[in-house]
């Protein structure tokens, strides 16, 4: 009965640890480890907003979010990848740039920069944010993979 009792509580504190992993993830890419009770209502709902596509919204709450704490590297990812999803190119080097200084093996801020720079004709560029994410991810990981494919797609456009 105590085995039983013992494998029942290590279940569920295992089950909760991977709760909070995927609840980081959602910050695309993120690698921090706070707790999601901390995360700010305005931060959450920049997130809801980017998953709706809704990037005037999110960088409306994401401005908030990291006016309210400015060293949130997925703050500053999420808002960079909302202001290049409205074309506004310098305001998203900047906050991917501001998600970099604060954790430079940020995933998504890697990935989305390397996008950013094929988008804006860096392929040179894109390949260092790629040499990053090989570093930063051990076994591997979605950000890195995405960004690989879009490196390919992009010189296969211009062959």
């Amino acid at each position: 009965m105590r085995l039983k009792i013992q494998i029942m509580i290590l279940t569920t504190i295992l089950g909760l640890t991977l709760t909070q992993k995927n609840i980081m993830a959602a910050g695309g890419g993120v690698t921090s480890s706070r707790p999601s009770s901390s995360i700010s209502s305005d931060f959450a709902k920049g997130q809801k907003a980017v998953k709706a596509s809704d990037f005037q919204s999110a960088v409306r709450y994401l401005t908030k979010a990291v006016k309210k704490n400015p060293n949130n590297a997925d703050a500053q990812n999420l808002l960079g990848y909302s202001y290049r999803k409205l074309g506004k190119i310098d305001e998203a080097f900047e906050h991917y740039n501001l998600a970099l200084k604060l954790n430079p093996k940020h995933r998504g801020a890697n990935e989305y920069l390397g996008e950013l720079y094929l988008e804006t004709g860096q392929l040179a560029k894109a390949e260092e944010r790629l040499e990053v994410l090989d570093k930063a991810c051990i076994r591997g990981c979605e950000e890195y993979d995405e960004l690989k494919e879009a490196i390919d797609n992009y010189k296969a456009e211009r062959k």
